[in-house]
């Protein structure tokens, strides 16, 4: 298999057009097929082969796998086979590797906590990681540290990739997605940092963009946990 790249920025004025080679084990369509040989191949058996400690680690996906679906276990990076229409869809798709003990925050538990899972007495390793995640997580984290999200400096995150040609309908399309996740994320009050700081520095001065983050906030983060102890408290 082989896919073409278009360079714009190496020669202004020009494209250069190159080929890259891609190495290729197992191709199925996900959903109910019939092989040659008369077999079904059922939906179940794609993703079970998918949810493995082997390749493939990046889900490639349109509008077909965007819901009720689990790809988490051993995938956080997403390649966006087309643009969605609408940031509902982008959500719904990112969805499928974000999601409860998701693969990223997995990678950051074992790296921040791996000790844990050679000291503690509990016969299963992961739930001593997150058990230490839980006990050294702060006492102004909700609970979603460390099940649903778990950042660290240089760590894994979920990963989202748009292959969109230079100068193509995408790219524009591309962007007004982004505009628009911002404004879908304020709506239920969980904007995504890095989209809502670009977004308002496109937007507004400087000097106002505190302000208008704060008015904007909504806070609906699920309540504190206080029965939690902080190892750093004195």
């Amino acid at each position: 298999m082989t896919a073409d790249t278009f360079d714009t920025d190496r020669t202004p004025g020009e494209v250069h057009v190159g080929t890259v080679r891609l190495r290729g084990h197992i191709a199925m369509r996900y959903g109910e097929k019939t092989e040659d040989t008369g077999e079904l191949v059922r939906s179940e058996s794609v993703r079970d082969a998918f949810n493995s400690p082997f390749w493939p680690f990046m889900l490639a996906t349109t509008s077909v796998g965007q819901e009720g679906l689990d790809f988490h276990h051993y995938c956080h990076a997403v390649v966006h086979w087309n643009v969605p229409t609408n940031p509902v869809d982008l959500e719904q798709r990112e969805g499928r590797v974000h999601r409860y003990k998701g693969h990223a925050v997995r990678k950051n538990l074992a790296r921040r906590e791996l000790s844990a899972a050679f000291t503690s007495a509990d016969h299963d390793p992961w739930a001593a990681l997150f058990a230490a995640g839980v006990a050294s997580r702060a006492m102004t984290d909700s609970d979603l540290i460390p099940f649903w999200v778990y950042p660290l400096a240089d760590g894994a995150h979920i990963e989202r990739h748009v292959p969109a040609l230079p100068l193509s309908r995408d790219l524009v399309r591309l962007d007004a997605l982004r505009r628009s996740l911002v404004l879908y994320r304020m709506v239920f009050g969980q904007p995504h940092q890095e989209d809502l700081i670009t977004y308002l520095q496109k937007y507004l001065p400087e000097s106002e963009i505190p302000r208008v983050a704060a008015s904007l906030r909504i806070d609906l983060s699920p309540p504190v946990s206080l029965t939690h102890t902080d190892p750093h408290a004195g």
